[in-house]
């Protein structure tokens, strides 16, 4: 097997893979927070190729909305597809570039697994938003309501036991209710609620479902990446074999995420910690700030 690869810098192929899903959920998420929450400034933290940005920008009632990324590519995608209402900026949503309490609310959709420190990730976020404003997130449950993910992986198994070790299910234990609630009231936010989020994932037919693993965007795609071409067409057929497929070849499977969403408590106690209050004058903090 050749050295695996994890990407996630290409919009067009992401767009196919998981990006599909990911704007089905986005706009679930967004009528799951209501239109009163964070009607003014939002920050969508990890935007990727802009699905929550747009969801944002389009069914919710902000006032302006920018997505942050790290990844140039996913942020050209973003720009390109998202309504001009939104911004975008190439920054890292583990340290986001705004003053202490800039913002209405920030939100972010299917990033949390992917940041070196959650946890100081979301501490950052509680800082960023005002007194009483929003932290709110969602991922996918990779343990068990990823559909075609858990097919995948099951047949991988299956084929290549040392793939057990790469499974999401395994590697990212915030698809899980207790640990995001835990995050939320260990960066200081209160109200904290976990709700599950399910959209159906309909495939045209095999191909529709198995060529976006081809991409080598994301954990799933980085392993087959780096399969040799006779154990990969051997996952191809496991995989073939043990999904449920239509009279017309279609395949028809379901996608579930977890959201959470808490808000900074209203008594103006720094969710942060004194030792990372922000003060405007402190040399050591000055940085640039897109709000």
């Amino acid at each position: 097997m050749r050295e695996r690869r994890e990407v996630w810098t290409a919009g067009e192929e992401y767009e196919r893979y998981m990006g599909r899903w990911s704007r089905l959920v986005a706009e679930e998420f967004v009528e799951w927070l209501g239109e009163g929450d964070g009607g003014g400034y939002r920050l969508d933290a990890g935007c990727g190729t802009g699905a929550l940005t747009a969801a944002a920008a389009t069914h919710g009632r902000a006032r302006a909305v920018v997505g942050v990324d790290r990844s140039a590519g996913f942020v050209a995608a973003a720009r390109g597809a998202v309504p001009a209402a939104a911004g975008f900026v190439v920054a890292d949503a583990g340290a986001l570039p705004v003053r202490d309490g800039a913002l209405d609310a920030v939100v972010s959709g299917l990033a949390l697994n992917f940041l070196p420190r959650p946890d100081a990730a979301v501490a950052g976020w509680a800082r960023a938003v005002r007194p009483g404003g929003l932290v709110a997130a969602y991922v996918w449950d990779y343990a068990g309501g990823m559909g075609f993910l858990r097919c995948f992986w099951d047949a991988a198994v299956a084929v290549d036991p040392s793939a057990a070790a790469l499974d999401e299910g395994g590697r990212f234990p915030l698809c899980r209710p207790e640990p995001l609630r835990a995050l939320w009231s260990g960066a200081g936010l209160v109200d904290v609620v976990v709700a599950p989020i399910e959209v159906p994932t309909v495939f045209s037919g095999f191909p529709d479902l198995w060529e976006p693993f081809l991409s080598g965007q994301g954990p799933a795609p980085g392993y087959v990446a780096a399969l040799d071409a006779d154990t990969r067409v051997r996952l191809r057929e496991a995989l073939r074999a043990a999904l449920p497929v239509r009279p017309d070849g279609s395949i028809t499977l379901t996608a579930r995420a977890r959201a959470v969403r808490g808000r900074r408590p209203e008594s103006g106690t720094d969710p942060a910690g004194p030792r990372r209050a922000h003060r405007p004058d402190d040399p050591r903090r000055r940085r640039t700030t897109v709000l």
